[in-house]
Formats: structure tokens, C-alpha cells, sequence
């Protein structure tokens, strides 16, 4: 059998089969960037909500209400109001029939206080503009450190106030970043690319993050010692132990949603299959799959009733499912002849994936029920595709202006961001789950 290279948004699938991939990383050579947030498309029916102003003494380490404005905006499901220079505390009178006639149906109000131990007095609430009502409060005790995660979680309060979803501005993502011939980097970060933190340096390529369930690990690929290996990194220490490091290839890394398991692909029967280890001590793998063909990038559904993953035991890769011993093989994609890098969302219902269709490379969605496919991207180089754990965005890599960045994009296809800094390239992303 005889693969061909393709564009880069087939680099995963051809990195796990042959190590394609190991090329494309060592001949990035760009700088560390942070990641800035631009909205690149909007959706319709957005909800009319003002962020007033928050009260401040001083001038703050983080700009609470400026995050939690790019927040919202970031979700595609809230037009912002202009709500002036006007700063409004929590106890402020308000003129609910103004903010109405301005246009916005809601209203957030706030403040932030230094206390006298150094930290933050950090307070919100969020007013019902049309029935004159309060539809929510809190306040928040917070270091310098934590004021950012502060903006974040209310954020996250006032998405599901206004929408009954759960909001995903709390939760944290990890990437790849190249910053040249013989330098890579793990970073975790805020999802709206702040805060970045790097979890490990390398000389050599790391690839395929992913995060366990509980959010405490990850697992990844680095190639360190000459050859693809799966390490698992528990981050609160720094503390990781190798794995998947048998003879040839190891790489994808799949968490069991109880973080027991670990599916991977090894090239132990000569060609790439699945199997399963223990995620946290040695132990033999356990073969899942038995083609001759090349079968690996397994992800689970969050049920742990389904494993899906890539493989061309048709002729061309196509996503298929299986029960997690390995049974009741099923193909998932027909339409077009190229489709990997498989993902479910958390309810199960929807598949993503990077599909080739005239020679772009975009993100997809399938609907499992009724077989309704949506192309997601406009771009043409995309990878990497990762759900939020609320399962209303995708976040994926891609390239703009020649270089590698990550962006996000609603399920529906109306919204789009980009997440770039001014130099880099960073690929490879995963959105880590809810934190409790």
C-alpha cells in the first residue's frame, strides 16, 4: 500500500501512520506568541446585552470586565451594547427603561475592591433590562493570580443565566508551539488564550495532546527520544512517566472517559492498529483492531459505549466506529474520499472531522442521526479539530498569512474566531473539560 503526502491538513493522519508529520514540525521556524482573540464572523438572533463599566479604585493587574466583554463576544450568541464610560457598581441605581431604549435587553454591573490582605473583592450582577429584574449575583474573593479566572466564571454565569447552557470561559486548552528549527513547547492556557503556562520544553517534536476527564492529566506524543512515545503528564507536579513505549511507533493517545484506559495506535503488528493500555501503570496492550490496513487516531465517546477512529481499510481514510473490545466495526463517512482526525461531541450526537473536498482541508460535522453534514471552516489547511465541553464550539488549527494559529468556530458554522499572536506557530490543540 502506498500513501502520498498531502497538504498539511492531512499531517495527523499521515504523522500517525508513517511520521510524515515529524518532517512538517521540524521545518516550522517561528517565535512563542500569545494568543489573541479576533471574531471573524457572527451569528444571527445574537441576545442585546451591555457590560457596564465595573467600579475600580485603582488601576487593576487584569481588566475584569474587558475579559468578560470578549468573552461574551467570543461565544457568537450576544450582541454587545456600547454601554459608554459610565462605571456601575453592584449597589448602583439602575434605569432599566435607558438601557432598553439603548438597545440592550440585559445588563451587567460590577466591581472590583482591593481588600486589606492584598486580594481582590470582586462582585457582579446582572439585570433583566426588560422585566426589571435581577437574574443573577455573586461575589468572588481573588489574588492577583485569580482575577482573570474570576472574569472567566462570571462569564460563564451569565451565559447560562441568559442562554440555560453551561459556559466554557473557565475552562483551560493545550497546544504546540514551534519556536523554531529544534524548539517546541506543551502550553496550557485560559480558553481565550491567556494566561499561557508552558507544561514542558522540548528539542524534539510533541504532538497529540489530550486531556483526562478530570482535567489533572495530559497525555501527549514526543518524539525525545528518537522515536514517538506517550507520556502521561500530570501537570500540578510536572511529574510524567512514558506510557506506550513499545517497539516502533506510539501515538495517539485516547482518554477512557473513566481515565482508566488509554486507547493508542502501535505499530506493533508492523502496521498501526489500536489498542488499549492502563492509563496510569505499565501494563500489555490490548489489541482492539485486526485490518491490514492502518488504523489509528481513536477518540471515545463520552458514554465509553463507542471507540471511533481513522482508517483506510476502504482504500481512502474514512472515520469508523467500534465497541470498545474491538467488535461491531462499523464505517461512519461516506461522502468524499477523505476524512480523518475523528471527534464526538459530549452528548454523542455529532461527529467533527477534517474532510478533503476540492483540495481544501476543513473542519466537518456529521450528525449522526440524520446523516447531515455542515462544513464548519472556510479555510483550507485545518486540523486538529477539538470540542468544548459544552459541545457548542469546535476548536481547531489552521494557517493564516503562512503560518500556523488555532481558531474556534461555533457548531452551527456562524461563528468564527481566530487565536493568534503577532509570530509563532502553534498547532495541535485540545479544549480540556469543565473544572468542577
Amino acid at each position: 500500500m502506498t500513501l502520498t503526502v498531502e497538504p498539511r491538513g492531512a499531517a495527523r493522519w499521515l504523522l500517525h501512520a508513517l511520521f510524515a508529520a515529524l518532517l512538517a514540525l521540524v521545518a516550522l521556524d517561528a517565535a512563542r506568541a500569545q494568543l489573541r482573540v479576533e471574531v471573524t464572523g457572527v451569528g444571527s438572533d445574537q441576545f442585546p446585552l451591555a457590560v457596564a463599566s465595573f467600579q475600580r479604585e485603582a488601576q487593576l493587574p487584569e481588566p475584569v470586565d474587558e475579559i468578560i466583554r470578549a468573552n461574551l463576544q467570543r461565544a457568537g450568541l450576544f450582541r454587545l451594547v456600547d454601554p459608554g464610560g459610565e462605571a456601575l457598581a453592584t449597589d448602583a441605581r439602575v434605569d432599566h427603561g435607558q438601557w432598553k431604549a439603548r438597545g440592550a435587553n440585559a445588563l451587567v454591573v460590577g466591581s472590583v475592591a482591593r481588600l486589606p490582605d492584598g486580594r481582590f473583592d470582586v462582585r457582579f450582577r446582572l439585570w433583566d433590562t426588560v422585566k426589571q429584574a435581577q437574574l443573577d449575583a455573586a461575589s468572588f474573593t481573588a489574588s492577583t493570580a485569580e482575577l482573570r479566572l474570576s472574569a472567566h466564571r462570571i462569564s460563564d454565569r451569565i451565559h447560562q443565566s441568559l442562554t440555560g447552557e453551561r459556559g466554557v470561559f473557565a475552562t483551560r486548552i493545550a497546544y504546540v508551539v514551534a519556536q523554531g528549527r529544534n524548539a517546541f513547547e506543551l502550553q496550557i492556557a485560559d480558553a481565550d488564550g491567556g494566561n499561557a503556562q508552558t507544561a514542558l520544553r522540548s528539542r524534539e517534536p510533541i504532538m497529540s495532546p489530550t486531556w483526562s476527564p478530570d482535567g489533572t492529566q495530559l497525555a501527549y506524543v514526543s518524539f525525545e527520544t528518537g522515536k514517538p512515545v506517550v507520556y502521561v503528564h500530570t501537570l500540578a507536579t510536572g511529574q510524567r512517566r512514558a506510557a506506550a513505549n513499545f517497539r516502533g511507533s506510539n501515538s495517539a493517545p485516547a482518554w477512557s472517559p473513566d481515565g482508566r484506559l488509554l486507547a493508542v495506535a502501535l505499530t506493533l503488528s508492523g502496521t498501526t492498529q489500536i489498542y488499549t493500555i492502563d492509563a496510569q501503570r505499565p501494563s500489555t496492550p490490548r489489541r482492539l483492531t485486526n485490518s491490514g490496513a492502518i488504523d489509528t487516531e481513536p477518540v471515545w465517546s463520552a458514554d465509553g459505549r463507542l471507540i471511533y477512529f481513522t482508517s483506510d481499510r476502504g482504500g481512502s481514510p474514512q472515520i469508523y466506529r467500534m465497541a470498545p473490545d474491538g467488535s461491531a466495526v462499523q464505517r461512519i463517512t461516506f461522502n468524499g474520499d477523505y476524512a480523518v482526525s475523528p471527534r464526538i461531541s459530549p452528548d454523542g450526537r455529532t461527529l467533527a472531522f477534517v474532510a478533503r473536498r476540492n483540495g481544501r482541508f476543513q473542519v466537518h460535522t456529521l450528525d449522526l442521526a440524520s446523516g447531515a453534514e455542515i462544513a464548519i471552516t472556510d479555510t483550507v489547511a485545518d486540523e486538529s479539530p477539538s470540542f468544548a465541553p459544552n459541545g457548542r464550539l469546535l476548536l481547531y488549527a489552521t494557517e493564516f498569512n503562512g503560518r500556523g494559529i488555532l481558531a474556534s468556530a461555533s457548531t452551527d458554522a456562524r461563528v468564527r474566531t481566530r487565536l493568534s499572536g503577532p509570530v509563532g506557530d502553534v498547532r495541535e490543540p485540545t479544549w480540556g473539560p469543565f473544572i468542577p
